[in-house]
């Protein structure tokens, strides 16, 4: 698995660089690219391998409040909040802010002190909303996640994975309110510049957030969006965060593109289908995709009844399948 893994990467540094030679990025601890609607994996190295993730964990705690909370929300700032250390946003006790300045304060300029003001709002204690955290993680999909805090500060207990944040990512990115957040490089009410310089650096970056603890080494999530493909790329220890995740992406929308297999309404032999489905696909794959339609039998003859399933494989194993419906006669 682990020479499995090498390989991988010099193949993803090889396609970017076209086999010239260049001096490549040093690799990350754990790396890992996803496609966000398929959560497809398209690269992973130790990306199963539990690591400190310093404040990426910021991803989980914004998406938590803002599933709950009302941006409009005021919140007055308790004594627990002013001064933790670490990055900060200078909140001081008793001063009013409503969720939606804190949230731009948590993911642009990483304060501590709000992430803990946000926890504090949301659960009334970080104890409280750390366990939230790690059961709403595994509801993502993230099971090998456990949070102790919402600011990723040192903490034996805090561990996620590669894989598991950036399925965490993918998740977050599909909350409007959050990729508007993540992807503003200046929120003038507070004057509040962005700290994650790939939005200025990468063609298409939309966010995410950057983080660093002299335990967990520089860690950075992003996201971007290619000829409507969107990719979120995880590096977790990696000294040179901002080329790496650049290789990783380039490397990825080189390598596979967004193909539509179905579409909403689509017909099939009387019958018709109620979703559209899109997959993440080499040139290679894309040749190989196996369509099969499994008709009920007797067929039925009332429009709205299943009359069958569509499904679709790649290499014998399932990516997708929906039922048809009769149509009007």
């Amino acid at each position: 698995m682990r020479k499995h893994a090498i390989l991988l990467a010099a193949a993803l540094a090889l396609c970017l660089t076209g086999g010239a030679h260049h001096k490549a990025a040093a690799a990350a601890s754990a790396e890992c690219v996803v496609e966000v609607s398929s959560r497809r994996v398209l690269h992973d190295v130790n990306a199963e391998c539990p690591l400190p993730i310093a404040s990426t964990t910021k991803i989980v705690t914004a998406a938590i409040v803002l599933e709950d909370c009302a941006l409009s929300q005021s919140v007055t700032i308790p004594a627990q909040a002013a001064g933790v250390e670490g990055s900060s946003i200078y909140l001081k006790a008793g001063e009013t802010y409503t969720v939606e300045e804190l949230l731009y304060g948590l993911m642009l300029r990483s304060g501590n002190d709000a992430a803990v003001a946000l926890a504090l709002h949301h659960s009334g204690s970080v104890a409280a909303f750390a366990r939230e955290m790690t059961r709403r993680a595994a509801f993502w999909g993230a099971t090998d996640s456990r949070f102790a805090n919402p600011h990723g500060l040192p903490d034996k207990r805090h561990r996620t994975t590669a894989r598991d944040l950036a399925f965490i990512a993918a998740h977050a990115m599909k909350n409007e309110t959050f990729r508007t957040i993540v992807s503003t490089r200046y929120y003038a009410p507070r004057g509040w510049e962005n700290k994650n310089k790939m939005l200025a650096r990468y063609e298409g970056a939309s966010g995410i957030k950057t983080g660093f603890t002299t335990e967990a080494g520089r860690c950075l999530v992003t996201s971007a969006v290619r000829d409507g493909m969107t990719l979120v790329s995880v590096v977790l220890g990696c000294p040179d965060m901002y080329a790496r995740s650049t290789e990783l992406l380039d490397a990825a929308f080189a390598r596979y593109r967004l193909i539509p297999l179905c579409s909403e309404q689509e017909r099939v032999d009387g019958a018709v289908m109620r979703y559209s489905f899109s997959y993440p696909l080499t040139e290679e794959e894309g040749r190989l995709i196996e369509r099969t339609v499994v008709w009920r039998e007797p067929r039925p003859e009332k429009a709205g009844e299943v009359a069958g399933q569509i499904i679709f494989r790649l290499k014998n194993r399932l990516l997708f399948s929906q039922n048809l419906y009769m149509m009007e006669q």
